[in-house]
């Protein structure tokens, strides 16, 4: 039976400790489990935790943490990506996949054609469920430190603010991908679905961004992340 491994709000540490309410309702009330269920567990820092569930109740949950180890190596690549702003299940797509690729930053980019407008409150809730969707993505794919899910940004102030060895904005005519040297950090900007309007191109390369392509056709604001992040990966990273 493979080992249930969950991410947990708050600092790990060896011994006896009691999960937070969130958590422990997942793992008690959704997921059932019982005392003396295996766990592992994770923090973000980049540890994990081995141990034994000792009380299950309706609104607490214990485990005794009996072994710490070193996580999941994260890319010797760091990547942050832009991605254009888009509706939904396609946004969660591209956070979901992108944090299985290794991606070190996210940053949802508001464009001149983005077709989803997000304000005060409804921004906030759609940034918490981005980050829920990284935590869960990690879970999934053994990462043991969380990426970071910035708040969208307008395309001119993510230009003025990302610092990368390399930075790139896609576009369907460019150089390829491959004609570029080994960076240690990446830029990636990727537009929405109505694509980056050409003055928004020339913005990204006013400010030292280079233009590549991934190959012959354009791809969806939703494929494109897991095209260029896994193309990346295999040049640079630890593909």
């Amino acid at each position: 039976m493979r080992l249930s491994r969950f991410f947990i709000d708050a600092p790990l540490a060896l011994g006896s400790q009691e999960l937070p309410e969130a958590q422990a309702h997942y793992i008690g009330r959704v997921l059932r489990h019982a005392v003396g269920d295996a766990v592992q567990l994770f923090d973000g820092s980049g540890e994990e935790f081995l141990g034994e569930l000792t009380e299950v109740g309706k609104k607490t949950v214990r485990v005794e943490l009996r072994e710490q180890f070193a996580g999941q190596a994260e890319s010797p690549l760091r990547i942050h990506l832009g991605q254009g702003l888009s509706r939904g299940e396609r946004m969660d797509w591209a956070i979901q996949k992108a944090v299985e690729l290794g991606v070190a930053e996210i940053t949802p980019i508001v464009s001149e054609r983005c077709e989803v407008r997000l304000k005060d409150e409804r921004a906030d809730k759609r940034l918490a469920h981005w980050r829920q969707v990284a935590i869960s993505a990690c879970e999934q794919c053994g990462r043991s430190t969380l990426p970071a899910i910035h708040a969208p940004l307008s395309l001119a102030d993510w230009l003025a603010l990302v610092d990368a060895d390399l930075k790139l904005v896609l576009h369907p005519v460019a150089e390829p991908l491959t004609s570029h040297a080994r960076p240690q950090t990446l830029a990636f900007l990727i537009g929405p679905e109505g694509g980056l309007s050409d003055a928004e191109v020339g913005q990204a390369t006013a400010q030292a961004f280079q233009a590549a392509r991934l190959g012959p056709r354009v791809l969806r604001t939703e494929t494109a992340p897991v095209v260029a992040l896994s193309v990346a990966q295999q040049l640079w990273g630890d593909f």
